[in-house]
């Protein structure tokens, strides 16, 4: 169990960095866009590559901890 553990540490950092970057350069457009509608696109799109992102990343951990992560290799 433990060193499923050590396997679930890289998606779960690169899912936060990967959504921390996604707030932070669209809360910059979205401060450089004077228009109501390209903000609110702005907003939504983050939001939805985030929810994109954590669903990856729960499948992932699913399948580490199911033993499925090398797939690759029976094929």
């Amino acid at each position: 169990m433990r060193e499923h553990r050590k396997k679930m540490i890289a998606p779960i950092l690169i899912t936060v960095l990967v959504i921390i970057y996604y707030m932070t350069y669209f809360g910059f457009l979205i401060a450089a866009v004077e228009s109501g509608a390209a903000k609110l696109l702005l907003g939504i799109v983050p939001l939805l590559l985030a929810g994109v992102m954590i669903y990856v990343c729960r499948q992932r951990i699913e399948e580490i901890r199911s033993g499925e992560e090398d797939d690759l290799s029976k094929y």
